[in-house]
């Protein structure tokens, strides 16, 4: 990409990395890429405690997870959901996580920005992390936002493969899945990491094979993981050396023929679509 080096390249060429904010980089995506994850902060370091490995701990995760005012969290959303609506291709949908912290703005900002917004899926836990409160509800939910970039121009969805990983079923706005799972956490950790399950059906969703898949903020890139199984081409963007570090120990992983089949069998709606 013309003025940023890649942090990391594999050697098969489909799991590209950079060291850098995403509002520098997005814009040189241009009109390049299918489908876009983003798993941006939630902003929940708020000085709380909740309960992990049977002990009271600290909620507070990094600088970066402290909540803004609001004023300046939609100012936020709306720079990079912009950026990103850029980069996408006409025919491009844009994927965002959240919670009650910060999903409202992200709503608004699309909507400024003047994308569709197609879906808002809840993502039940089947194994949610416990609550140290007692004075509300078990927390088990997170919310996926599924837009496209232009309110005109359709987009790819691959409504019979759902309805075949559903039973036979029309596939709905609910999906139960498991949190992230110990097997996916032998190279390292990231406190908001997503499942490779819940990434794999959202790529299984709205892309097909050899198509570009983006995000953001890639964290430990459980995209880029996803995407590859999946033979699409992963483009991420991430700030932090230790995550960086982490996505590539993950990559170099899968580069490992028998790493890469054990992995994906455990992708289940994948198997799903394959079995015979």
């Amino acid at each position: 990409m013309v003025g940023f080096t890649p942090y990391y390249t594999s050697s098969d060429g489909i799991f590209t990395i950079f060291k850098n904010d995403c509002n520098k980089i997005l814009p040189f995506f241009n009109n390049s890429v299918d489908l876009i994850f983003a798993d941006p902060p939630y902003f929940l370091s708020n000085g709380g405690n909740t309960i992990r490995n049977g002990q009271i701990v600290s909620v507070n995760k990094a600088e970066w997870d402290e909540m803004p005012e609001y004023n300046e969290l939609y100012n936020y959303n709306l720079s990079w959901i912009k950026n990103c609506r850029n980069a996408l291709k006409p025919d491009g949908t844009i994927w965002i996580s959240g919670t009650v912290h910060n999903i409202f703005s992200i709503l608004q900002a699309l909507k400024d920005a003047e994308y569709k917004i197609l879906n808002v899926i809840t993502w039940q836990k089947t194994n949610p992390p416990p609550n140290f409160y007692k004075k509300i509800f078990l927390q088990s939910t997170e919310y996926i936002v599924f837009a496209r970039k232009d309110k005109k121009i359709t987009h790819l969805f691959n409504y019979n493969d759902l309805f075949v990983i559903n039973n036979n079923k029309r596939m709905s706005d609910v999906w139960t899945l498991p949190a992230v799972q110990r097997w996916e956490k032998r190279n390292g950790e990231h406190p908001t990491q997503k499942p490779l399950n819940l990434l794999s059906r959202i790529i299984l969703s709205a892309t097909k094979e050899g198509d570009t898949i983006l995000d953001p903020f890639s964290g430990s890139s459980t995209t880029g993981i996803a995407a590859n199984l999946l033979n699409r081409k992963y483009f991420g963007i991430e700030l932090s050396e230790d995550y960086l570090k982490y996505s590539i120990k993950r990559k170099q992983e899968i580069l490992n023929p028998e790493m890469f089949k054990e992995i994906l069998s455990r992708i289940k709606d994948y198997q799903s679509i394959n079995k015979k």
